[in-house]
């Protein structure tokens, strides 16, 4: 099989049966986005969502962020992973949205990436998701699953490969969607230390499936 025809056979399948694929993370705006985005490094979708409540209630936008001190929000954070670290970043990128971006959350990877707290990965989530901006982000589910079903080589060793490579043969159109299809697929079937390959639709396309003989 081809790397085309496998990049056909998956996109085709989540585009049939998982057409409406989002964010499992629940927002109003995009700096509720960014907040939530920020928190879920290394955090499950579903403890960032416990916490968002009270942090949005109490801070709705940058402005009133950006007046917090650390030990005003850490409570607020403290059930999530490192807290020290996300409570300082999200003071510091509130103050920077106010400084240099007139208070909104900026569209170009480029420019969200100077805000603390926001990498890469966290900068294309937020432009496609909002935007729907053709970036790919690359998280544990997106490797581990775009490895296993071979999209991508094992020369890309690095989320920044893995990305463009995916990029390079997932339509423009699609990249948007097609980075919630793998990170679900990651989440619930292709599970890290025993995936699911009983529900998986691609055991004929898997590399892992047939390497490990399941």
């Amino acid at each position: 099989m081809t790397k085309k025809q496998r990049y056909e056979t998956v996109l085709g399948y989540f585009k049939e049966n998982v057409p409406d694929a989002e964010t499992e993370l629940l927002y109003d705006n995009p700096f509720q986005l960014l907040v939530a985005v920020i928190l879920s490094a290394q955090c499950t979708d579903k403890r960032v969502n416990m916490t968002t409540p009270a942090i949005f209630a109490k801070y709705p936008g940058p402005e009133e962020m950006a007046r917090a001190t650390f030990d005003e929000m850490f409570p607020l954070i403290k059930s999530i992973s490192y807290p020290n670290n996300k409570t300082k970043h999200l003071i510091g990128m509130a103050g920077m949205l106010l400084e240099k971006f007139n208070g909104k959350v900026p569209m170009t990877v480029d420019d969200l990436v100077k805000l603390p707290g926001v990498g890469r990965k966290t900068a294309n989530v937020i432009t496609s998701v909002v935007d729907q901006q053709p970036n790919m982000a690359v998280d544990t589910h997106v490797f581990r699953v775009s490895k296993r079903l071979g999209l991508v080589s094992q020369k890309a060793t690095t989320p920044l490969a893995v990305e463009k490579e995916l990029i390079k043969y997932i339509p423009e159109e699609m990249v948007h969607k097609a980075h919630h299809w793998l990170i679900l697929h990651g989440r619930y079937v292709c599970l890290a230390r025993n995936p699911k390959c009983e529900q998986c639709p691609f055991t004929e396309i898997c590399t892992y499936y047939r390497k490990n003989g399941v």
